[in-house]
């Protein structure tokens, strides 16, 4: 598999985000004392052509949902997930620019890309509130696009989505 992996055979990965950084690095393997490992995490990020970070946008016991079309925040998590300064490299956001690497960072409430120097906010969730929801649960103030979206809706009900598969 790390063959595969290390030759590029990887056109997407999906992997988890437990924490980034303003300049787009990212922590998946040491928390204070606490060491994960990063398993074949490198390979795979440093060589997919693609790559997407998955997952809350911060951690601890929170009460989050989805009412009429929209996600509601009642408490969020304590412990945030996008700080200044990653305390160990998991992922390098340097190697992916000079790679032309296509990065995003995909959240229950907003969806970044990686851009020159920093991550940019590209889409929140409906029913968020920009400043409170996600600026202040943040320790960086990304690039927020001039063209700042709303997440598709669909994603927030239950019926089918209508997706075309062709």
């Amino acid at each position: 598999m790390f063959d595969f992996y290390d030759g590029g055979g990887l056109d997407q990965a999906f992997l988890g985000l437990a924490e980034t950084d303003a300049k787009g690095d990212l922590n998946v393997s040491k928390f204070g004392v606490k060491i994960a490992g990063c398993g074949g995490f490198i390979n795979i990020t440093q060589n997919a052509k693609q790559v997407f970070f998955c997952g809350t946008f911060t951690a601890g016991s929170s009460d989050i949902t989805v009412e009429d079309g929209k996600l509601i925040i009642r408490q969020d998590g304590h412990i945030l997930k996008f700080i200044k300064k990653v305390q160990q490299i998991t992922f390098s956001s340097d190697t992916a620019r000079k790679n032309n690497k296509p990065v995003y960072y995909i959240t229950e409430r907003a969806v970044f890309k990686l851009t020159d120097g920093t991550i940019e906010l590209i889409e929140i969730a409906p029913g968020v509130d920009l400043h409170r929801d996600i600026l202040n649960q943040m320790e960086f103030t990304p690039k927020i696009s001039p063209e700042l979206k709303l997440m598709d809706a669909r994603i927030f009900n239950e019926q089918p989505m209508g997706l075309n598969l062709a």
